[in-house]
């Protein structure tokens, strides 16, 4: 066994709020991605040659990473990235490029892609090869942050409870390389083929998770913390906790919802701790099946509910998740984009607007890919 590495937690507000985004560009023309990051990044960098705060990029040339910063709210993280991707925008326009949501391109090729070029990029491909070079896909990731690194895995483990939730909301990736997958979320069980990714180990103790990052360390598994990609994970450098179990969304309406959503779960599991009570657990074998029923079934799943094994649809744990959560969105500022779960209650997660899409073109993926980028242009579910 490897020496345990020191992993410090960053000084955090409690329920500080930031959220990343990352969307794809595509060709106005076509509808399949364009390697143009490079140039949206070089026209969006300010004059001082500083990488831009909100506007970041990934490990593919098709894809822009747009982030808020360190927000009090929902809305003020919403508007961060309002602001992104308007710049974004106005940097592809005369390139004849559009941006796209969701979490993968229905048609495109993955053996295509260029990797942007970049140590880690290059290493990570080098180790993974073909399941490296499948990662064509988009997240939403969510951190909130944590006052006490006490209660940080605590309140890991018990979102591990209502990820599925989240997935089921956010499911938006049916399609790959122009088949249907049958999956509502197929980046899901993709993304957790790479060696550091899934769900994250039950450590109790921060003891235990810095004998972790020690012995991965030393075996050369990673370089540094962040190469760590559980669904849910600590962000010791931030001082939150980072989910990363959603697909991408289509719009900004989706991406506050979900975010809200995550936003007040992760503050109603915190107060349950400064009340003294134990918060709600799952088996890692629940969980591991919740998040393979949400990714198939979206918002059919029947999701695992408690540790005694009781069953739901996802929908319905929704529906009264909604109700006991509403003074935690209150006291959050985030009422109204909680409130917006709703929407794509009654309106279908991305992935079911996206085959009613296809079945109402004959199968043509095309008019999916028409339909993501007009939803990201209108901010909201069409």
């Amino acid at each position: 066994m490897a020496a345990p590495v020191r992993v410090p937690f960053a000084h955090s507000e409690r329920s500080s709020v930031g959220i990343e985004w990352e969307v794809a560009l595509v060709d106005a023309d076509s509808g399949d991605l364009r390697q143009a990051a490079e140039a949206i990044l070089a026209t969006v960098r300010p004059a001082d040659g500083s990488e831009h705060p909100l506007i970041t990029q990934e490990l593919l040339l098709n894809t822009v990473e747009i982030r808020s910063g360190k927000c009090r709210t929902i809305a003020e993280a919403t508007a961060d990235l309002q602001q992104a991707l308007d710049e974004v925008e106005a940097a592809a326009t005369p390139l004849r490029i559009e941006l796209m949501g969701g979490a993968t391109h229905p048609f495109a090729h993955w053996a295509q892609q260029k990797v942007t070029d970049k140590q880690r990029y290059a290493t990570l491909i080098d180790r993974t090869q073909w399941w490296g070079r499948q990662m064509l896909i988009y997240g939403v990731h969510v951190h909130v942050g944590i006052e006490d690194r006490d209660k940080v895995l605590p309140i890991a483990h018990a979102m591990l409870g209502v990820f599925g939730h989240i997935l089921s909301l956010s499911a938006s990736s049916p399609f790959w390389g122009g088949k249907d997958t049958g999956y509502a979320s197929n980046r899901a069980l993709l993304f957790q083929q790479l060696p550091t990714a899934g769900l994250p180990f039950a450590f109790e103790e921060w003891s235990q998770l810095e004998q972790y990052v020690g012995d991965m360390l030393h075996t050369g598994v990673i370089d540094q913390f962040d190469e760590i990609r559980w669904d849910v994970r600590p962000s010791p450098r931030f001082g939150t906790l980072e989910m990363r179990i959603a697909d991408g969304a289509s719009n900004l309406l989706e991406v506050a919802a979900i975010s809200a959503l995550t936003h007040c779960f992760v503050e109603h599991f915190s107060s349950m701790l400064d009340r003294g009570e134990s918060l709600p657990t799952l088996p890692p074998w629940f969980a591991q099946e919740n998040k393979w029923r949400s990714a198939r079934y979206g918002m059919d799943a029947i999701i695992i509910t408690n540790a005694a094994g009781d069953e739901e649809l996802v929908t319905d744990s929704i529906g009264r998740w909604l109700v006991e959560l509403a003074p935690v969105a209150e006291r959050l500022g985030c009422a109204a984009e909680l409130e917006q779960v709703r929407v794509i209650l009654r309106r279908g997660a991305s992935y079911q607007r996206q085959r009613a899409v296809a079945r109402r073109h004959a199968g043509e993926l095309d008019a999916v890919v028409r339909s993501l980028v007009a939803e990201l242009k209108a901010g909201r579910p069409l």
